[in-house]
């Protein structure tokens, strides 16, 4: 989990003040900016915290990569001749990038005389990454059955590369897919805002009309219903309307996630850039 820091308290700050300024100036108030500058407010405050989970996957893709470069310095200095410990510290003093204060880490604890497997579990948990995760188990049942620790880190550098040219074929091969994802999702949009600000006010006419003619005593209950809200029913097809918006944007931002990324959680990203445009636009240009 992120660290709470001074920026996500400034964000707070100014994501609150705004939300605030806009209720005491436009409660009340028939203003289309009400409801956006609430977004903007609410966006402001998630800004600062969806900022770091972006920075935090950049983060790993890095440290995969340099770990990557640090098996294979690794594998090196073993095929040498230097007992695989000893190995780590040497290789420790070179430039890893984000990954070099865990491996430097392992480092210390090797020399502190802390085993060569609780270091090694102690690196996959700081680093809080699968392949890492698994590449380290590899070599822990290697170390511990006996095996060639040269063999074994040579098949863990070939299943890293292996793993990011499948992962790399999948984005590029996804991307069209993705753009494909964004182009459907706001061609809804587009559909949404012409039901709301032509269609449902010409149904909303005809049904007065209708009602007019059937009975006078429902002229003035009609009254007024040009704005796509079936009083008769109490149904007001905006707010439906938004809602449906909103939950597809939500779940394509999902799908695109899977379909680029590979796992789910990597479109919430996505999700939050399709709701909050979907949003503003809506609420902006229907009112």
């Amino acid at each position: 989990m992120a660290e709470f820091k001074s920026r996500h308290l400034a964000g707070i700050i100014v994501g609150v003040l705004l939300i605030v300024t806009d209720l005491i100036f436009l409660l009340g108030k028939t203003s289309r900016f009400f409801k956006p500058i609430i977004a903007i407010g609410l966006f402001i405050i998630i800004f600062p915290f969806w900022l770091d989970i972006l920075r935090e996957n950049k983060k790993q893709k890095e440290i995969e990569t340099k770990f990557l470069e640090f098996v294979r310095s690794l594998v090196e200095t073993v095929k040498s001749g230097i007992p695989i410990p000893k190995a780590i510290i040497h290789v420790s003093a070179a430039d890893f990038g984000d990954l070099s204060p865990y491996v430097r880490k392992l480092a210390h604890q090797i020399e502190w005389g802390i085993s060569i497997r609780d270091a090694l579990t102690t690196f996959a948990k700081d680093t809080n990454n699968k392949i890492i995760s698994r590449s380290v188990s590899i070599v822990i049942e290697a170390e511990r059955s006996g095996g060639n620790i040269d063999e074994v880190l040579q098949a863990v550098t070939d299943s890293i590369l292996q793993v990011k040219k499948m992962k790399e074929e999948r984005r590029s091969n996804t991307y069209t897919q993705m753009i494909q994802g964004y182009f459907v999702f706001f061609v809804f949009i587009f559909i949404m805002i012409i039901l709301q600000i032509y269609l449902l006010p010409q149904l909303a006419d005809v049904s007065v009309a209708v009602s007019s003619g059937i009975t006078s005593g429902f002229e003035s209950y009609f009254q007024g219903n040009t704005a796509v809200t079936n009083q008769s029913s109490g149904v007001n097809f905006k707010t439906i309307f938004l809602g449906l918006v909103m939950i597809q944007g939500f779940f394509a931002g999902l799908m695109i996630g899977k379909f680029s990324e590979g796992e789910l959680k990597q479109g919430l990203k996505h999700s939050l850039i399709l709701m909050i445009i979907s949003y503003l636009l809506i609420t902006t240009i229907v009112g």
